[in-house]
């Protein structure tokens, strides 16, 4: 075999595998089509949001890789949050498990009926009814906690909402991202998205979850503000934990590039209570680029988005039809 034709055939075998294992950490499965996602197609309405909504625009794109870092390293800075995850979670013996479980969250709400939202909702409410214990809070005094407490329940919403926004207005433009070239558009605005999105936080118990990007940056600060925020050993472990997780040594080189770009999207304080510096490379040029290549090695079409765009269609389909009927007019063969 020439030598061009045997390094072709060898870069088909690396992307094939790279792409099956990306596929398998992100859904489960190969196909990167888990089973939750035939829920989807079912059901009798478009959902909590829709096609056109800021959810979908957000949701729906390569930036949500980085998102999920951001939030989780956000996530461990509060002492009650971090003390369920490290007495309840099981993130170092499965790690993927535990990232596959906050995606089908994730996923099912933005994009199922809101049958199917609520009853995922409501899975994720009886988890949080076993998680319970005590910490010691950034005064030295030790609390008990529940997963359930309005306090954790808030700060997981925001810094998922905040990660979430911050990563797809500097990734979220382009296909994958033009790396900080230009920022994501979104229906409605930040303040779109954070409205939209305080449904979900309403689903799973959070109150008074903020809707405008005003009132996202205003609750944040508050803890920050209050002192309620802490660094210790944990979370110096979960953050090597999450700097370094169990990938595939093929995938490592641009997780950590999208690790140090989510990093360069966190404000100087939080990095500084992370252990965190930022890079002096361009990272985020360089994540924008890497997100780019896993939307070529994925394809451009959410495999979530289809599913739910096939209920809405057969939904809509008996009225097209009726409509048609009453002006004489022939349906295509595609409708």
């Amino acid at each position: 075999m020439p030598s061009g034709r045997r390094l072709a055939s060898g870069m088909g075998r690396f992307t094939d595998s790279w792409r099956s294992h990306l596929l398998v950490t992100l859904s489960g499965n190969s196909d990167g089509r888990p089973q939750w996602v035939d829920t989807i197609r079912v059901g009798e309405d478009a959902g909590f949001f829709g096609p056109g909504s800021a959810a979908w625009a957000v949701h729906g794109g390569m930036a949500t890789m980085v998102a999920g870092i951001r939030a989780l390293l956000m996530q461990t800075l509060h002492p009650g949050a971090m003390a369920g995850v490290h007495d309840w979670s099981r993130y170092r013996e499965d790690p993927l498990g535990r990232l596959s479980g906050t995606i089908q969250w994730l996923v099912t709400v933005t994009f199922a009926d809101t049958v199917r939202a609520e009853l995922e909702s409501n899975r994720v409410g009886r988890f949080h009814d076993r998680v319970h214990g005590s910490y010691l809070d950034a005064a030295g005094v030790r609390r008990d906690y529940s997963a359930g407490d309005p306090e954790l329940l808030s700060w997981v919403h925001i810094v998922f909402t905040d990660a979430f926004l911050e990563s797809h207005l500097l990734w979220g433009g382009g296909r994958g991202g033009r790396g900080g070239g230009g920022r994501g558009s979104i229906p409605g605005g930040a303040d779109g998205y954070v409205r939209e999105w305080a449904k979900a936080g309403e689903l799973i118990g959070v109150q008074n979850p903020p809707r405008s990007a005003g009132e996202l940056s205003a609750q944040l600060a508050a803890f920050t503000d209050a002192g309620v925020l802490k660094s210790d050993e944990r979370v110096a472990e979960a953050v090597r934990f999450i700097r370094n997780p169990p990938l595939r040594r093929g995938m490592l080189p641009f997780y950590r590039v999208m690790f140090a770009g989510a990093v360069a999207s966190l404000p100087r304080e939080y990095r500084r209570m992370l252990g965190l510096r930022r890079s002096v490379l361009p990272v985020v040029w360089a994540t924008g680029a890497v997100l780019g290549i896993v939307r070529m090695l994925l394809g451009a079409s959410s495999t979530s988005e289809d599913a739910a765009r096939a209920r809405i269609a057969r939904l809509t389909a008996p009225a097209s039809a009726s409509a048609a009927e009453a002006s004489h007019i022939d349906l295509p063969e595609s409708i």
